[in-house]
């Protein structure tokens, strides 16, 4: 059996010999074992089978670029599908990674590359495998995935976003960064790491030349070349193989070393560590030029020096002077971040975070004991003018104050008690229809329907307590609108006003909450100058009978920011929103109001155009909600539909599908099949079968909803809008005109009886109405519809949002059918560059720019582009038609 020592010393030849290029390691390996030839054997058949298996990451620069370029491929491509390498950058996670221009769009991309012809099947795997990570990740602060296909020899690629920039330490240490800007950056990186996170993904080689700061300033994320999804971290795979090579050990978590299962806290070390070293200028061990058993028993038996004392004999930092009474919570943010017993780590990135802005904001810490003499210093040094001129005042009247203090913190205990009891009740009742008991969950609607109306006749009869009374008709009220019964709903919590009023005076904090609640059920009926008056009111009152942290002041805010939503007003909606869900957090981190705020949040930037924010925050609500409610509620599918949102308005149709199936199943095992919510999941699935070409089964569910959204809603409603313009689409794809028409004008009545102005809504309606007209060849009626709707939007939606880009398309298609050539192109190339920034490729609505541009650029004598955009057609056409029979 082998002992440690002989398996220390193999294993730290192995790595140097890695270093060298393949041709040689056999006299390396000569010299270096110093005649042992045993031990030269046994390292040889290390690197054998590391040649079979393992990633293009593991090897150096100069050995990829001999391999690829040189001994094993030649010279690289010219051309790598549309786009032209400039010149080689280097080694990246699995290949060899290119700089190259597309011309069409005057963009640069990095491009990566992988030789099939010498590559193995597993180096294969790990290569798709990032480009499947980089696919999901959707994020500001995440280099993005743009395309993927193989060269004419079956050589892989993928062409991912190129960011020219610093890498953070760099950037930090040469601009002589202050603290705040540090530290501001790094909240950057941590938000990045989060969003992975939220979508099962564990970066694992966190360090900072894989973070960027791009020249505005910003950060982005690189190299998930040996990330992992969660849910594949514990195969049997992964645990036998060694995972040192596969990482950086200076930034390796403890649990990566020993090769142990890692998870998100794996995550955490490494950031705590780029934190260290963004703050002291240099890492917390030296571990270059100890082999892999040596780093371990540093990083396990050590105590890293603090941050403090490191920064103060290092000065390479380029960090200007901190106070050294900053210090202390420095320490405590890196040394928790990194500690090597994962149960003492923040639990994940957001924790992490929550630090960050907590230090920052002059408060307490989560990761420091909560003492009383800690909460003291933190108060005084942030109010100290306002404590010394209250000390000077306290000394005289100390005896009564305490006196006082005493009887009122007894009073204020009862209320407390009293507040808690009443909410628990509440609660208790909603969460009959919000998770739980499957015998209560409303399929059985009738049966729950006569509970409710018992409830209304034995409330009726509690004249006596009036307190009692309108608390249980506000609650019922609010399950009625839940069921969908909007007119019984209004009844009772119109009722419960009334009477709140009368028993605890205009401005209480419960007339706050009756008024947002019935301002909540305006939204659901389509009345929404009502809905925000209501509210406004409500979060007033609030505001002057509550301090500023009131979970009550956040709900009202968090409503206030979901009526402004359904306004359309997202610039003003969105900051009411994310200051709700801080607040939320900041008090409870796992609660049901926390749950809806975010997902009123995630809505809001989705209806704005910003879909990997309101990616990242719908895989937050996902998991939020299933550890509230478990797999099978209903708001697990609201967050299942608004993923399939995302993938849909992406362009990713049998991508969305799934989640829309899954909805759906929730969605109709829990209401039954009649239920307004069915109908919303039912339109949401036909949608995507619509886009799929799936027309008969698409016009089945379609069918369905919309009777379901006319018995609930009446005639006149958003829901039912929705639902028409389905139909209409998929009528129009089938070329039924006169039908296809009548749903889209019935669209565009109902939106514009509704919202009273320039809601996007009606943009969308008038540019389907448009589409009705270009099929029937009436040009000179499309075209007013479509400028009509790009005015709409210009007011309404972000420059760059995807239903701008879709109606310049649309719009440059019929000036060309009026041959109307310059103007037509003008409008189709602006388009298409938008969309092409977020959509997949192949979208149908690239597809007809890139033919309208070619046919454009024909009739304006311009050739060569016209060759260019009907090669990219012909190209992405043919793929998708491999792709299709495979």
């Amino acid at each position: 059996m082998m002992d440690a020592a002989r398996w220390e010393q193999i294993q730290a030849l192995f790595h140097r010999a890695l270093e060298r290029p393949a041709a040689d390691r056999p006299a390396f390996l000569d010299v270096e074992s110093g005649g042992d030839g045993s031990l030269a054997d046994e390292v040889a058949a290390l690197l054998r089978e590391d040649a079979r298996s393992d990633s293009l990451l593991d090897r150096g620069v100069g050995d990829v670029a001999n391999a690829v370029i040189g001994g094993r491929g030649g010279d690289p491509p010219a051309n790598v599908g549309p786009y032209r390498i400039i010149r080689l950058l280097g080694e990246g996670g699995m290949g060899v990674v290119y700089l190259a221009r597309r011309d069409d769009l005057d963009s640069l991309a990095a491009i990566k590359l992988l030789r099939d012809a010498w590559l193995s099947p597993a180096r294969r795997e790990r290569f798709a495998s990032e480009q499947r990570t980089l696919a999901q990740l959707h994020h500001p602060a995440i280099a993005q995935l743009y395309d993927a296909d193989t060269l004419a020899d079956g050589t892989p690629w993928f062409v991912m976003e190129y960011v020219e920039g610093q890498s953070l330490t760099t950037f930090c240490r040469e601009r002589h960064a202050a603290l705040e800007e540090r530290l501001r950056l790094f909240r950057a990186v941590c938000e990045a790491v989060q969003h992975a996170h939220l979508h099962a993904v564990i970066h694992r080689d966190l360090k900072p030349s894989n973070i960027l700061v791009t020249g505005d300033g910003s950060i982005k994320l690189l190299d998930f070349g040996i990330a992992k999804q969660l849910e594949s971290i514990d195969r049997p795979a992964e645990q036998t193989r060694t995972g040192v090579r596969l990482l950086t050990p200076a930034y390796a978590s403890p649990e990566q070393l020993l090769a142990a299962p890692v998870g998100i806290q794996t995550d955490v070390y490494s950031l705590g560590v780029i934190l260290y070293e963004l703050l002291s200028g240099r890492l917390p061990y030296d571990l270059s030029a100890c082999t892999p058993g040596e780093a371990v028993t540093t990083v396990l038996e050590r105590t890293p020096e603090r941050p403090s004392m490191a920064a103060a004999g290092s000065g390479t930092s380029g960090l200007p002077s901190i106070r050294k009474s900053a210090w202390a919570d420095l320490d405590v943010l890196c040394l928790t971040a990194m500690h090597r017993d994962v149960e003492r780590r923040y639990r994940s990135a957001e924790a992490l975070i929550r630090d960050i802005d907590h230090y920052l904001a002059g408060e307490p810490l989560e990761a420091r004991a909560d003492t009383v003499g800690y909460r003291t210093r933190k108060f005084v040094r942030r109010h100290w003018k306002g404590v010394a001129a209250a000390s000077i005042t306290a000394i005289g009247v100390f005896g009564l104050v305490t006196f006082y203090t005493i009887r009122l913190a007894r009073a204020r205990n009862a209320a407390v008690v009293e507040a808690a009891r009443t909410q628990r009740i509440q609660r208790f009742m909603i969460n009959l229809f919000q998770g739980g008991d499957d015998v209560v969950a409303p399929s059985d609607s009738l049966r729950v329907v006569t509970l409710l109306d018992r409830g209304v006749q034995q409330a009726r009869a509690l004249d006596r307590e009036p307190a009692v009374q309108a608390e249980l008709a506000q609650t019922l009220g609010a399950l009625y609108g839940k069921l969908g019964k909007l007119d019984r709903a209004d009844s009772l919590l119109g009722a419960a006003l009334v009477a709140q009023r009368a028993v605890s005076g205009p401005e209480s904090p419960a007339v706050a909450d009756n008024l947002v609640a019935l301002g909540l059920l305006r939204i659901d009926q389509a009345r929404f100058d009502d809905a925000e008056r209501l509210v406004r009111q409500a979060a007033a009152i609030d505001r002057r009978a509550l301090p500023a942290n009131d979970p009550a002041v956040a709900r009202a805010d968090a409503a206030l920011g979901r009526v402004l939503e359904e306004r359309g007003n997202y610039a003003a909606a969105i900051p009411l929103l994310d200051g709700a869900v801080q607040a939320m957090t900041a008090h409870d981190s796992l609660s049901p109001d926390l749950a809806t705020a975010l997902t009123d949040l995630a809505n809001t930037q989705f209806l704005a155009g910003h879909y990997p924010a309101a990616d990242s925050i719908d895989h937050r609500v996902l998991m939020l909600d299933r550890l509230l409610y478990g797999d099978h509620h209903p708001l697990v599918a609201t967050a299942l539909t608004n993923l399939g949102d995302i993938q849909f308005n992406l362009g990713h149709y049998p991508e969305s599908e799934p989640f829309y199936r899954q909805a759906l199943g929730i969605t109709q095992a829990w209401y039954g099949p009649d239920h307004h919510e069915t109908a919303s999941a039912l339109t949401a699935l036909g949608r995507a079968l619509e886009f799929e070409n799936h027309f008969p089964a698409a016009v089945a569910l379609l069918q369905q909803s919309l009777a379901i959204q006319e018995r609930v809603y009446g005639p006149v409603h958003p829901h039912v809008a929705a639902a028409l313009n389905e139909l209409g689409g998929v009528a129009l794809q089938q070329n039924h005109d006169a039908e296809a028409e009548a749903y889209f004008k019935r669209m565009v009545d109902i939106y514009r009886q509704v919202y009273h102005g320039k809601h996007y809504l009606i943009g969308i309606a008038e540019s389907n109405l448009a589409s009705v007209y270009m099929a029937e060849e009436r040009y000179a009626d499309a075209e007013p519809l479509y400028r009509d709707a790009l005015a709409i939007y210009a007011t309404t939606l972000a420059p760059d949002h995807t239903n701008i880009g879709i109606t310049r398309i649309k719009l440059g298609r019929t000036l060309l059918r009026e041959r109307r050539f310059t103007q037509a192109e003008r409008e189709t190339l602006a388009g298409y560059q938008l969309l092409s920034k977020s959509m997949n490729p192949g979208v149908s609505f690239l597809q007809a720019a890139r033919s309208d541009l070619a046919k454009t650029y024909d009739s304006l004598g311009m050739h060569d582009k016209a060759t260019l955009f009907r090669a990219e057609h012909d190209r992405i056409a043919a793929a998708d038609s491999t792709a299709a029979k495979h």
